[in-house]
């Protein structure tokens, strides 16, 4: 029969179970075998890179990406779910050389580039063994044997023949530009890369006085950057504001009009002219470093419309090298090009006592020589947001360099169109956080002056500097003529050269491409399109389906959108569940400094995959924040996966006792109580709820409505009906209540297999395949539910959602009253302001829920409920003043129940009391409801119960008849009895209680084949039946 269910709840060990099950029979692979040829469903998997440890929130992701496809499976599509890895880029250089003990480029290539990128190569499997493990545990099913590889010639190629397309259509271009720069990794970043880095700095900002060449005047200007000050070449003024010469303690200075207050509390103005009327004026350098190292005119004011008065001192220091603005004034007025910092980002070597000084630290030793000689007139704490390395964490710092660009501001608007294509989730990003980075969209720096990446296939003739960008392996090796295989990557591809026609030689551009770009392309790469797998790639494109983190927005994202339209003018995605960021309980973000940084595996070691996934699906939509704990983990698996459990333990307890079979009962012939078609009902509402909701990819809807159910299918469903399982015959009744729950339990085990995969199969494995020998083997394999709609019936639902709501607010009665449960009442009176129908069998379900003889509705309730109002002094004291005290006054002494009917629902109630006049709202007033003696009402949501108190003698014997059975119960469960076992009982106790046994009733509840009132043998307790004991034994008949 059914095997028996380990109550300890120790999931941990049962899915252990599982995955030993799903790895010996191949599960995994028979699912993604299952469906082929049939309806094409894609997912693309976003390549994590195995050279850093997966942390809480890879099981986020995990789980949300594993979800959809499984639902998909198992509504009958062929789900591509191809694992890959991203194994390019600085992430992976940086670790080799930690390793290494080596510190940047120019130690790599003492080292040796062929022997770094050996090392490199190796690097990136690290924690390939240690993501593929929780990827395992998890329950995540990709195609992780056959994975696709960004380092892999074949993927290299395909993102060749890539670039070759864009250059072909005069996307690809060299350009001198300001770029995001990293000193420490000795390359330019692209937009996407910098977008990922930004922090919230405080850093010294400081006001600097220029003195005018031929006039003993200063002009006043203000940087972030002191670092830059060596560098200047030009200051620059808005051609259409106003700036004043002022007079401050003996000394001249020139500075937007605006601003002057900000700076200065007392000063003596001079005059007052245009920024245009400046322009040419000249004053002395800075610094000294850049003299006879130019021969442009310089030091002397220029005008530029981006100059604003918002702070500073509406002048603004120009060094060409290092900001896009600055290098524009710099065209626009020929300007020379002075750089005096390193590709390090230290000082150079001809800036006296900064030479060699990191540029960021030099900014302390530039504001003291400035201070000490006076050059400096104040300075500032400045807070903003600074770009920093999204890999090192080095400050970026903005430098004129040559890189090679995809011209993505001239595909703008289909980049835009495309967008507007996908199904973000929340639909904000769309015109939020992507569609605002798409409307300022810059051209991409693609190159990057690195050695571990996709070699940039450009190559340029040392003559005439034609350029050819290479598209395949075969173009390469015809050109270079290379027999035999060649690796596409540094060093060896730089040595592939060939002669042009003019007799200069093509030369490799030795630059790797933004591994950005590999990411961006595994929609075709993954395949070696297009040399091979033309059909595949077709089939499997656009994506049906992504998921990632918020910061793959400007990202991974980003990269697919534009590469797909770049190459196909649409975008490779058509849905995509941006995913919250995972923070601690607290809610802040999980940091290693900050020591709250939790390890997955000791959450999967202690409370399991199913638990954790649980979490992640119910906890709040997947795009908002979540505040992480091992507690609210806990809660979640008590709440849902504790009650599902336990209830399935139960059925089995019970169908293995009566060797129920589910193979001979038919439900269709069952002959079925409300109950169990209420229950069917709300399961097929459920089912269909689910479909329509993962259709749409609501997984936080569709788990809520199922925890709903479950605890409704426990707490109401089989806790009112555990009696029908009692009896020793398999009566109609007990065959409706089996096959019922059976049905409920095996659909609900295929109903949550996407979601929590280790239990539904646990459930499936122990309901299906021994009674079923041709159902698949494992619940995976299966069809998802299909509702039945013949067993939905919605008025049967509604009436016991009445039923239910009337049910708490008894128990709220019962509970303010301090009535016990099992002590029986006379009445209950209902009153609601919507229309309550519970009549017939719904009527005798909540009599017998509630423990009264009767329930009686009534059109108000006002007679049971009575109130207390009191002034709210905050609204009514400014409003009333003097008058509060014949306030209070007429709230005593007033109709209260009529003036709450007033004011409820945002209505005012109007008065006048001994020649005043009042007026409340709801807020205006402290409102305390009380129920007569012998009543205890409740309300809630419109509804209202009241509950009659009063005990008479026959109410108050079969209260304690039912103590007496209830406890007995617990004695035959303490003992270790059987659920069906027959007993003796032997009782010694007073006239009174002895009565209540005579009666005959408890006998028959507890099994009893006979009842003696003398001392027995057995198991042996003192009970208290309400302040009275008893002395009561047990023993098997």
């Amino acid at each position: 029969m059914y095997k028996k269910v380990d109550t300890s709840l120790n999931f941990v060990g049962e899915e252990e179970k599982i995955l030993q099950f799903w790895q010996e029979n191949g599960i995994a692979e028979k699912s993604r075998a299952q469906n082929e040829g049939k309806e094409e469903f894609t997912f693309y998997d976003g390549p994590p890179t195995a050279n850093g440890k997966p942390h809480i929130g890879h099981i986020l992701t995990r789980a949300i990406k594993d979800i959809i496809p499984r639902y998909r499976s198992m509504k009958g599509y062929h789900v591509l779910r191809k694992a890959g890895w991203d194994t390019h880029g600085l992430p992976v250089e940086l670790e080799v050389e930690k390793a290494l003990g080596i510190d940047g480029k120019q130690e790599i290539e003492k080292y040796g580039i062929e022997p770094f990128i050996a090392k490199c190569k190796e690097s990136v499997w690290k924690y390939k063994n240690e993501w593929e493990r929780m990827s395992e545990r998890v329950g995540f099913w990709a195609d992780m044997e056959h994975p696709y590889v960004t380092y892999e010639d074949n993927y290299i190629e395909s993102e060749w023949w890539a670039l070759k397309q864009i250059a072909d259509k005069g996307l690809l271009y060299k350009g001198h530009k300001i770029v995001p720069y990293c000193p420490r990794c000795g390359t330019a970043l692209s937009s996407h890369e910098v977008a990922q880095g930004y922090k919230d700095v405080k850093e010294k900002s400081v006001f600097v006085r220029f003195k005018a060449k031929n006039e003993d005047k200063y002009f006043l200007a203000w940087t972030t950057t002191p670092w830059t000050l060596p560098s200047n070449v030009a200051l620059c003024m808005n051609a259409e504001e106003d700036y004043s010469e002022i007079e401050v303690n003996g000394e001249r200075y020139v500075m937007a009009n605006a601003l002057i207050s900000s700076l200065f509390e007392e000063y003596t103005l001079i005059s007052t002219k245009k920024g245009s009327e400046y322009e040419g004026e000249e004053y002395l350098p800075l610094f000294p470093f850049a003299k006879g190292t130019f021969k442009e005119k310089a030091y002397y004011i220029t005008n530029g419309a981006y100059v604003t008065l918002t702070d500073g001192t509406g002048i603004v220091h120009i060094a060409p090298a290092f900001g896009e603005d600055d290098a524009e004034i710099g065209r626009k007025y020929g300007l020379p090009f002075v750089k005096l910092v390193d590709d390090r980002g230290r000082m150079a070597q001809n800036c006296g006592r900064y030479a060699g000084v990191f540029c960021k630290d030099a900014d302390k030793l530039i504001i003291e020589d400035m201070k000490a000689d006076g050059r400096l007139v104040k300075e500032l704490m400045y807070e903003h947001s600074y770009p920093f390395c999204w890999r090192c964490d080095t400050p970026l710092l903005y430098y004129a360099r040559s890189s090679w660009f995809i011209k993505v501001t001239a595909i703008k608007d289909k980049l835009l169109a495309g967008n507007e294509s996908v199904n973000w989730m929340p639909e904000t990003i769309k015109h939020g956080r992507m569609g605002n980075f798409l409307e300022n969209v810059i051209d991409w720096g693609l190159s990057r002056e690195r050695y571990w990446g996709t070699p940039l296939p450009v190559w340029i003739c040392d003559k005439c500097g034609k350029m050819h960008v290479i598209g395949s392996k075969a173009e390469l090796k015809e050109l270079c003529r290379i027999d035999g295989d060649i690796e596409l990557h540094r060093p060896y591809i730089d040595e592939c050269k060939w002669t042009c026609e003019c007799g200069g030689t093509y030369v490799r551009e030795k630059e790797v491409i933004d591994c950005w770009f590999d990411s961006g392309s595994m929609p075709f790469a993954q395949l070696h399109y297009p040399f091979e797998n033309k059909e595949e790639f077709e089939k499997h494109f656009p994506a049906d389906f992504i998921s990632e983190a918020l910061d793959q927005t400007r990202g991974w994202f980003y990269t697919l959108l534009t590469i797909s339209t770049l190459l196909f003018e649409k975008s490779s995605f058509k849905n995509c569940i941006v995913l919250g960021l995972v923070n601690d309980k607290n809610g802040v973000k999980m940091s290693k400094h900050k020591g709250n940084v939790v390890n997955p595996w000791d959450v999967l070691d202690k409370q399991g995959a199913d638990a954790v996934r649980w979490y992640f699906y119910t906890g709040s939509a997947p795009w908002l924040p979540s505040r992480f704990s091992a507690e609210a983990v806990s809660e979640g698996q008590r709440k849902f996966m504790g009650t599902l459990w336990n209830t399935y333990a139960f059925f089995v307890l019970y169908a293995n006792i009566d060797k129920y079979n589910p193979a001979e009962h038919d439900l269709s012939k069952c002959k079925l109580t409300l109950m169990d078609k209420w229950v069917l009902s709300k399961l097929n509402t459920l089912v269909k709820k689910t479909d329509a909701y993962l259709a749409e990819y609501k997984i936080f809807e569709s788990s809520r409505a199922i925890q709903a159910f479950v605890d409704e299918l426990s707490n109401w469903y089989v806790r009112r009906g555990r009696e029908r399982y009692w009896g020793k015959e398999m009566t109609e009744d007990k065959e409706a209540a089996y096959t019922t729950l059976y049905t409920v339990l095996v659909t609900l085990s295929k109903l949550v297999a996407p979601y929590t995969p280790f239990i539904a199969e646990s459930i499936y494995q122990n309901l299906v395949p021994a009674f079923y020998k041709n159902a698949p083997e494992s619940v995976h394999l299966c069809d998802f539910p299909a509702a039945e709609e013949s067993y939905i019936d919605a008025a049967l639902e509604d009436g016991m959602e009445d039923v239910l709501a009337v049910v708490a607010l008894g128990r709220a009665c019962r509970n303010a009253g301090a009535l016990k449960n099992r002590q029986p009442l006379k009445k209950l009176y209902v009153s609601a302001e919507r229309k309550i129908d519970i009549g017939g069998e719904l009527l005798n379900i909540a009599k017998d829920e509630l423990n009264v003889k009767d329930v009686e509705y009534l059109e108000s309730a006002g007679q049971f409920v009575q109130y207390s109002l009191k002034p709210q002094l905050k609204t009514l004291g400014p409003k009333y003043g003097k008058q509060l005290g014949l306030v209070k006054k007429f709230l005593e002494t007033c109709d209260a129940a009529a003036v709450v009917n007033a004011v409820k629902e945002g209505g005012v109630y109007k008065a006048n009391f001994e020649g005043a006049d009042f007026e409340f709202a709801a807020e205006d007033l402290l409102i305390s409801s009380f129920s007569p003696e012998g009543y205890v009402s409740a309300s809630d949501k419109g509804v209202t119960a009241v509950l009659d108190t009063t005990l008479t003698p026959e109410l108050i014997d079969e209260g304690n008849e039912r103590e007496l059975v209830s406890k007995i119960q617990t004695m035959r469960k303490d003992a270790g009895f059987e659920v069906t076992d027959r007993i003796n009982v032997y009782v010694t106790a007073s006239d009174y209680l002895r009565s209540l046994f005579v009666k005959g009733g408890i006998a028959a509840a507890v099994l009893a084949e006979k009842v003696s009132f003398t001392e027995g043998g057995g198991f042996a307790r003192e009970l208290d039946i309400n302040g009275e004991t008893c002395n009561v034994s047990i023993e098997k008949a």
